[in-house]
């Protein structure tokens, strides 16, 4: 099946699924803690979490106005240093586009969340914050939606 055979009901026979769309993927260490971590104090929704005990083999968590991140359990058994797979834990970093950065502010830094850069106007004429998770992941979150694409 290709994009172009996708209907309105998808493969999964789901019709809230999205559209295709990025989804960075990373690692953690405490990947539980980490999930709960980035649902409170940046308001990612835990849309899935597959695992088994403290192990999370795949956990997707959805941003509400559109898009997410996937992440799992760091694995050990990596032969290759992970070369096939996301990044080591603590090396992600993402840029969040949100309408209210200084509510995601305010939850995060209510959250107890390390904020690496405070709330500014950017010359491009975004309101931005930058903040670090438990595993050392860099987020930003600001109202920059990039420019408009050429036709």
């Amino acid at each position: 099946m290709t994009d172009n055979d996708m209907t309105d009901n998808d493969m999964t026979g789901n019709d809230k699924t999205p559209p295709p769309q990025v989804w960075p993927t990373f690692r953690a260490r405490d990947a539980r803690g980490l999930i709960r971590f980035l649902v409170d104090a940046f308001g990612f929704e835990e849309t899935v979490v597959y695992g088994d005990g403290d192990v999370v083999h795949h956990a997707e968590l959805s941003w509400p106005p559109g898009g997410g991140v996937m992440l799992g359990s760091a694995r050990e058994d990596t032969g290759d240093a992970g070369a096939s797979g996301p990044v080591p834990p603590g090396s992600f970093s993402a840029y969040v586009v949100t309408d209210d950065p200084d509510g995601v502010f305010a939850r995060a830094t209510a959250a107890g969340a390390e904020i690496t850069t405070s709330l500014h106007e950017t010359d491009y004429g975004s309101r931005d914050f930058a903040a670090r998770d438990p595993e050392g992941n860099r987020w930003s979150f600001g109202t920059y939606r990039g420019e408009p694409r050429k036709t």
